[in-house]
């Protein structure tokens, strides 16, 4: 072989990784606060119009049992960016900015969007972050190289005070359009380059209005179909009038998907931009009739009776799949099949090795991540996939309860160890709306499979080494 021909090889080699890397894909990771699994188009509600993320869906991957592990904002939100569960890292409710405001996510938790960052990608985070307000917490900390928006809870839906550059700055506008002008901006910038953007909504959330007058005009007048079936006592008014409100804030969230959309279409990046599309955790609409995720609210003219000391007559601590399930959408036309839905079992602690797996980034060895690279199922492979799902909730906000899940395509199973008498236990594959609960049954194989799974549940506290399991140990001695 001439030494020239060499030395061409040797170019074309030197080259090649700059180029391969030129084409890994682009991630928008789209995040909305307390969206139910019911509130778009294409899970077929009748009342509510989402044309973008409908969209979205028609030509991406549904992923129909996609669950948050925990229903509760700053809990989940820890799952999702670390791959682990949040009481591996102390976050058991939402992170209160005044009464925690040293609390937070560990600066040492190794996150996917640091990974990301330090494999060449451009990161941004516009919208809410909640982990945490402390300056040691902040979003930079853990991979975003920009970030603007709220560390907080919460803020107005319209004329916020959002952090840019560092500094608190009153705005005027929407603040659903202001995350999606700085994630916009973001993306044009970084157009020629690897971009991850983060865009965290805080809509849904309340306060839902004032809105868009676009997005509020649909739903100003609608009288919205409540879930079955509809408790006697069901403030009926109150609830309509509260899902009103709540559809104009999702409209909101639509109209800046299609904005998002729009832009990838125009810098011509849609081919090779991941699109992710799901919430922190569900909500109910009046299901159940409660009100709010895994903290819910009755939503009756007159509340029940008090049943445990922990507990006030208002609330109703639950696991119930309509707070933990979370609608969810994954596109990527370049390498993804389009227009499809799926049922494998996914939970929010799979981005962490999935978004690096599509990204071919490795995981680094010794993160012992709870999540799996749910990859083969996006592809459409057949391999063995357990479809189990562990889900947990300690709520300190409000009441105090320590609930733990194992749930199973046909079972679930919901445990409350601080709380006694609170169990649950579903036939999911005969009442998927969880009406009945058999915690009490004498039928020996309903009683066979309570024991199976709440078996389980303690061999999760074990292997989380959940601080629950201890205090589990001292009183199983004391009785």
């Amino acid at each position: 072989m001439s030494r020239r021909i060499v030395l061409g090889l040797l170019g074309i080699l030197l080259v090649l990784p700059s180029a391969v890397r030129a084409e890994r894909p682009n991630i928008v990771f789209i995040y909305t606060d307390d969206q139910a699994p019911t509130a778009t188009g294409f899970s077929g509600n009748p009342d509510l119009k989402t044309p973008n993320i409908d969209r979205l869906a028609a030509s991406g991957i549904v992923i129909q049992n996609a669950f948050t592990v925990t229903p509760v904002c700053s809990p989940s939100r820890a799952g999702l960016v670390t791959g682990r569960y949040s009481t591996e890292y102390g976050i058991l409710d939402w992170i209160h900015p005044q009464a925690e405001a040293d609390l937070g996510l560990d600066p040492e938790a190794v996150t996917w969007m640091k990974l990301l960052q330090q494999d060449g990608y451009a990161t941004c985070l516009s919208g809410k972050w909640h982990l945490g307000t402390a300056d040691r917490y902040h979003p930079t900390v853990f991979g975003y190289d920009e970030f603007m928006g709220i560390r907080s809870g919460g803020c107005p839906p319209k004329d916020p005070v959002l952090e840019v550059d560092g500094e608190d700055v009153k705005q005027e506008g929407f603040t659903v359009d202001l995350v999606t002008d700085y994630a916009l901006d973001f993306m044009t910038r970084k157009k020629d380059e690897p971009f991850l953007v983060s865009v965290h909504y805080r809509e849904p959330h309340a306060a839902w209005l004032p809105n868009r007058e676009e997005d509020w005009e649909p739903y100003r007048d609608l009288d919205p179909e409540l879930p079955k079936p509809v408790h006697p006592d069901l403030d009926v008014e109150r609830v309509k009038k509260m899902t009103r409100e709540y559809y104009a804030s999702v409209a909101s969230v639509d109209r800046n998907v299609g904005r998002i959309l729009d832009l990838l279409d125009e810098l011509k990046l849609s081919e090779n931009t991941i699109v992710v599309y799901t919430s922190d955790h569900g909500y109910h609409n009046g299901h159940h009739s409660l009100w709010f995720k895994g903290n819910a609210h009755w939503m009756l003219k007159e509340l029940p009776e008090q049943q445990w000391d922990q507990i006030g007559r208002k609330r109703r601590p639950n696991l119930y799949d309509q707070s933990l399930r979370v609608p969810t959408i994954i596109r990527w036309p370049e390498a993804l099949p389009q227009g499809q839905t799926i049922l494998p079992t996914m939970s929010n602690l799979d981005w962490f090795p999935t978004l690096l797996s599509l990204a071919n980034i490795e995981v680094p060895e010794g993160l012992n991540l709870r999540g799996r690279d749910f990859t083969p199922m996006l592809k459409g492979l057949r391999i063995g996939w357990p479809n189990d799902l562990y889900a947990e909730y300690s709520m300190r906000h409000g009441a105090f309860v320590d609930m733990r899940c194992w749930r199973t395509p046909q079972w679930k199973l919901v445990v409350d160890f601080a709380n006694s008498g609170r169990d649950e236990l579903y036939d999911l594959q005969n009442d998927p709306g969880e009406f009945e609960n058999l915690i009490e049954s004498d039928d020996p194989s309903v009683q066979t499979v309570f024991q199976e799974l709440r078996s389980k549940i303690l061999h999760k506290l074990e292997e989380l080494n959940d601080p629950l399991l201890d205090r589990i140990q001292v009183e199983n001695k004391s009785e």
